[in-house]
């Protein structure tokens, strides 16, 4: 499994646009190499629809390669459809990959340290959503940390999903315990590198140049 984040930092909502575009191309890669994305958070922007970040899982054999392609800085190349006659037309985001089966995020979570309830899962989703305890909680127990997961009617797939997603804000948290990684931080989730972008996109059709 390998979690990718596509954020619009603290963009305009020109950017947050761009993260739902992004979302959608990304999605429509993960079905043409085989990969399932599983969405485990969202932030959404100040307009419908609209993404000021998505978190989601990958898995299948090409995961790795999808998720690659997106690491970095995406820019859009589009007038604002926000604000007529605005001369800004670049709009950046980032994508983050993050590896959860990796062996430094594997030492962060130990298993003695977790501990995992079962809750019956609530809001969208269908007739079934709430027929079974299916919903997994993960909680860091030297932490505090908690997540709550109901993406999978399986509560074996919830609880995997659920302890990803653990390590992943664990690995966050232990990044921001150092200058280095707090400034590495910083670009990924608060400035994006422009000028510097891995894959460009243009017009309101978000084709990619």
């Amino acid at each position: 499994m390998i979690l990718l984040q596509l954020t619009a930092n603290t963009g305009p909502e020109e950017c947050c646009l761009a993260v739902r575009k992004a979302l959608q191309v990304l999605l429509r890669e993960c079905a043409d190499a085989g990969v399932t994305a599983e969405p485990l958070e969202q932030i959404p922007g100040d307009k419908p629809c609209n993404l000021r970040s998505v978190l989601l899982a990958l898995e299948g054999a090409a995961a790795h390669t999808v998720a690659q392609r997106w690491r970095g800085s995406v820019q859009w190349t589009c007038p604002s459809p926000y604000r007529p006659g605005h001369k800004r037309k670049n709009w950046f985001i980032g994508a983050e990959v993050f590896e959860p089966d990796a062996p430094s995020a594997s030492e962060a979570l130990r298993d003695g340290d977790l501990r995992f309830e079962t809750l019956r899962a609530s809001g969208p989703g269908g007739q079934h959503v709430n027929k079974t305890d299916s919903a997994v909680r993960a909680t860091h127990v030297p932490t505090g940390l908690s997540v709550k997961v109901q993406t999978e009617r399986s509560q074996h797939a919830n609880k995997r999903l659920a302890r990803a997603l653990l390590a992943h804000k664990l690995a966050s948290a232990a990044t921001e315990d150092t200058n280095a990684a707090r400034n590495a931080r910083w670009l990924q989730h608060y400035g994006v590198e422009r000028g510097n972008a891995g894959r460009v996109f243009r017009g309101e059709g978000f084709v990619e140049i």
